[in-house]
């Protein structure tokens, strides 16, 4: 007797369809996986198979063989062995397997039958409603996550008995609802606000420019000096994520299992802090089967990296593919994947080792030398990627104890929504360009047009500074970013003097 099933597996950031074809046959009992199953699947035999009994059903006692196709992309995880089972059942009581043709099922098995939580549901979901399944089957805890997808119901099981039973029609299950645009009007808001942060307007200003044209920003300052408080409050301060944007998120989320029955949609900005000892795999994403890293799991948010020369170089280098191009490839021997990683980098550091190099109050006890060997940690193409480099000095006890009020996140993320509206109706025409920071040289050169007071100013701080190329191009983004926030269409001095004043490391302050 031969049972066909479908279930789905994730590749990267999409899912696609796993056929699983369980086949009862005589001979010796045994039961064989193929169709390039890893570990996990192979072990799903011994799972299924107990689940199965203890359940009150029986399973093929001869020889049961089963397929999982298609056969050249290796199958990974427990997600297979609810539909595993199913199909041991299906073809030990020689049941027509059409009973299943309109659902998709995915959930790992308990020895008792219970059907836990598995990675990945957002996909699946959405490759099932792509496929014009009706209904996918998944764990009870997985529901929520996958009602987001509209156009297919979803149904959650606690059990591998009320799983078959549903689809043989002796028991009704509720579809679970989800409402995107309900669930976003109620968790779109953030625990933090820039109005916790006393004083700093000068940084407030540089995060501000750099949030209005997702460019990158690196602030330097001693401990203490707000560097984190400020950079944890960005994310409030980007405009709302959209439909398209949270789905892309949530996939990346869910595949990485950071999803859960109490936050089953990211409609917040990313905000991710790796520590400094992360390794190269876990900020770009690989292992031995290709997983998204940080890199990714900040897709659409902001990636934090405190403390950066602590970081090791190598790791830092690895950020440069995801900076240029908004996206990371992972090769490994499972497979070639590309995540994607549209993110903004925001970078805080000390100026020295002790952390209070030119400090008019606290000494430095580093030497010149040790000044320049930690600057040296962190390399000049990645400093070239970097488009705002801004000192954030010690706060002022006037500041710390000041009752005046200080501007909220809404008023700023207005501003800059303005700012983004602007780009987006000029970038219309030029692709998936949304933002200055994603300009390509040839949109510099159409959007960034400088006056002849423009030109001077930044030919003698190229003269003057030594900038490099790259670093030309970063002045004229961030130039037009401040354009945009005024409302103006030409870039002005003032423009391009603000600008200049954001690359602290280019001007040599604290050599």
């Amino acid at each position: 007797m031969l049972a066909r099933i479908y279930s789905a597996a994730v590749l990267g950031v999409d899912a696609y369809e796993v056929e699983i074809e369980v086949n009862a046959a005589g001979g010796p009992p045994c039961v064989v996986v193929v169709g390039l199953p890893d570990t996990a699947v192979k072990e799903s035999r011994d799972r299924v198979t107990t689940a199965v009994s203890n359940s009150g059903y029986y399973w093929p006692r001869g020889r049961t063989t089963i397929n999982l196709a298609p056969a050249d992309i290796k199958k990974e995880g427990p997600s297979f062995d609810l539909p595993i089972a199913l199909g041991m059942i299906a073809a030990a009581q020689e049941i027509d397997d059409e009973i299943f043709a309109d659902f998709s099922f995915v959930g790992e098995l308990a020895l008792n039958g219970a059907v836990r939580a598995v990675k990945g549901v957002l996909p699946v979901a959405l490759e099932a409603r792509r496929r014009g399944k009706r209904g996918l089957i998944v764990p009870e805890a997985n529901a929520r996550e996958a009602a987001m997808v509209a156009g297919i119901d979803i149904f959650g099981v606690a059990n591998l008995r009320n799983a078959f039973q549903f689809v043989r029609g002796e028991k009704q299950l509720t579809p679970e609802r989800g409402d995107w645009s309900e669930f976003f009007a109620h968790h779109q808001s953030y625990e933090v606000d820039f109005a916790d942060v006393k004083g700093q307007s000068h940084v407030k200003r540089a995060v501000e420019v750099a949030v209005a044209g997702a460019h990158n920003i690196l602030m330097i300052g001693p401990p203490g000096s707000g560097k984190s408080m400020l950079s944890k409050r960005i994310a409030t301060v980007i405009p709302p994520m959209a439909l398209e944007e949270a789905i892309e998120t949530t996939k990346i989320h869910s595949i990485a299992g950071l999803l859960g029955s109490e936050r089953a949609f990211v409609a917040t900005r990313p905000f991710r802090s790796p520590h400094h000892t992360i390794s190269d795999v876990g900020l770009l994403g690989g292992s031995a089967t290709p997983a998204p890293g940080e890199v990714s799991l900040a897709h659409n948010g902001v990636l934090f990296l405190d403390e950066l020369p602590e970081f090791k170089r190598s790791t830092l280098e690895v950020l440069r593919q995801p900076l240029e191009d908004g996206r990371v490839t992972v090769t490994r021997a499972a497979g070639t994947v590309t995540f994607p990683s549209e993110f903004m980098l925001v970078a805080a550091m000390n100026p020295c080792p002790c952390g209070y190099f030119g400090d008019l109050k606290r000494e430095c006890r580093c030497s010149p030398v040790q000044v320049q060997r930690y600057r040296q940690r962190i390399s000049g193409p990645l400093l070239d990627r970097i488009d705002l480099h801004i000192e954030v000095p010690a706060v002022e006890y006037r500041d710390i104890s000041s009752d005046r009020a200080e501007e909220k996140s809404d008023a700023i993320r207005a501003r800059v929504a303005e700012a983004r509206e602007r780009q987006q109706v000029r970038f219309r025409r030029d692709g998936k360009t949304t933002c200055n920071a994603r300009m390509s040289a040839r949109q510099i050169k159409a959007h960034c047009k400088l006056n002849d007071d423009s030109q001077e100013l930044i030919r003698i701080a190229m003269t003057e500074l030594n900038l490099s190329a790259r670093a030309y191009d970063r002045i004229l983004k961030v130039s037009r970013t401040i354009a945009d926030l005024e409302g103006m269409e030409a870039i002005s001095p003032d423009h391009v003097s603000e600008a200049i004043q954001y690359r602290t490391f280019d001007r040599n302050l604290w050599i």
